[in-house]
């Protein structure tokens, strides 16, 4: 192949994952399911009702689909994904999508895929919790295997430099990666994944929210002790609010990786102007929603509609 080839065959790849990427709409179901967004609402309202918890839950399942392998409902299948380091044992609200699934299958056979009930649940699960509403583009189908590669996932004890070479490697600026962070104004994390935290070397850790996490979650590893929880989020736990930001300027940040976007570092500013700036941070959070709902999504007929979230079609 000569170069003028190659470089019409580039061409061509790029203008591919762009046309993909546009192919997603806002409008998506208007015709071929206009009561799709509804079913999804109703189902995710009644869910966060019942568990506050579960909010916090369905954004993140979302995060943890887009970040291995695109936004293609790939951590619904069953096994793999969910059974790798970052999400065994941690990852819910498994259910919850299979029921809107089955919901929205009644009004719609085949018609809406498991990957847009996903971004639209983490839309309207922050609405729910009080948060800022914005416009989910769809038309996102399903992947038919899961890769299993969970390794794009930044993992709690990730340093600064870390994090931001995992969201710049999804297009995501640090911008985003900070207003992303503050998803963590809600939800639990694990002992197992702020252990470190408390019983090592970080300096940077209000000593009473130290003290205080250490009466909940013990030194020894292994056992119930891992699984134990502690809020994101102690001002405000189950209100989608910029309070986040408030508690890093306390170094009340509870994961590792929370406390190093405000550490004598180069996100220190936008720390401080979404803890005194609500409106900026929920602007800067919906745009990154937006941004993230569009890694690699499958579209036109790549894919398939999945009956069920949870496997392929046979």
């Amino acid at each position: 192949m000569d170069s003028t080839s190659c470089i019409s065959l580039l061409v061509l790849v790029a203008l591919s994952a762009t046309a993909a990427s546009a192919q997603l709409s806002s409008t998506f179901y208007a015709t071929s399911c206009p009561k799709a967004l509804a079913t999804i609402k109703s189902g995710v309202t009644a869910a966060v009702s019942s568990d506050p918890r579960m909010g916090a839950s369905l954004l993140r399942l979302h995060f943890h689909d887009c970040f291995v392998n695109g936004c293609d409902a790939s951590v619904l299948l069953s096994g793999n994904e969910q059974n790798a380091g970052p999400n065994a044992g941690s990852l819910r609200g498994f259910s919850v999508i299979d029921n809107i699934k089955t919901q929205v299958e009644a009004v719609c056979k085949q018609t809406v895929s498991c990957a847009d009930i996903l971004a639209v649940a983490a839309r309207d699960s922050v609405v729910a919790l009080g948060g800022p509403s914005w416009t989910v583009p769809l038309g996102r189908r399903d992947s038919t295997s899961a890769t299993g590669n969970t390794g794009d996932l930044p993992a709690p004890t990730s340093s600064l430099a870390q994090l931001q070479a995992a969201f710049s490697k999804k297009n995501l600026d640090t911008t985003d990666m900070v207003a992303l962070s503050g998803a963590h104004t809600i939800g639990q994390a694990q002992c197992q994944n702020f252990r470190s935290r408390i019983y090592g070397g970080d300096t940077n850790i209000n000593s009473a929210f130290k003290t205080a996490l250490q009466a909940k979650c013990p030194q020894a590893t292994g056992g119930s002790g891992d699984t134990s929880l502690a809020p994101l989020d102690t001002t405000t736990p189950n209100a989608f609010d910029n309070k986040y930001y408030s508690n890093l300027l306390s170094q009340k940040g509870l994961l590792h990786s929370d406390q190093v976007l405000f550490n004598n570092g180069t996100t220190d500013n936008t720390v401080r102007n979404f803890a005194s700036n609500a409106a900026a941070f929920t602007s800067a959070f919906t745009t990154a929603m937006v941004k993230m709902g569009n890694i690699s999504p499958l579209t036109g007929t790549q894919g398939q509609i999945r009956l069920s979230c949870s496997k392929v079609n046979s």
